[in-house]
């Protein structure tokens, strides 16, 4: 039970920091969804170092490691949005738009969580 509300306040913080980040002014209109690619990437970068300092210091199942792993980053990181997104670009057409946004998104953020272990092995 300590587990399960250990991960659910985490991931409180995560979505309200998702919210919040989501409220940051764009000029309009984007056909690129630039804010939940941010948000992704982010926090590959963010679950990448999280990664590494728990190898190096804590047990994976850690109560601050399942806070800011599965509850903080997992809150904050938006693949149903992007999923979301993705299809809706598709739909309008914006095929070119769709295929550049997955493939970004997918290449940066496995490219950003390798690039992190290499900088802090």
């Amino acid at each position: 039970m300590k587990e399960i509300l250990i991960v659910g306040v985490g991931g409180f913080i995560g979505a309200v920091c998702r919210y919040l980040f989501g409220l940051i002014p764009l000029k309009e209109p984007h056909i690129f969804p630039f804010k939940t690619f941010a948000v992704n990437v982010t926090g590959c970068i963010l679950i990448g170092i999280i990664a590494v300092l728990a190898q190096r210091h804590f047990s994976s199942d850690s109560p601050l490691i399942l806070f800011l792993k599965t509850g903080v980053c997992g809150g904050f990181t938006t693949f149903s949005t992007f999923a979301l997104e993705t299809s809706a670009m598709f739909h309008s057409g914006n095929n070119g738009v769709a295929f550049l946004y997955v493939i970004l998104s997918v290449g940066i953020g496995v490219g950003v969580i390798w690039l992190t272990t290499c900088i802090f092995p």
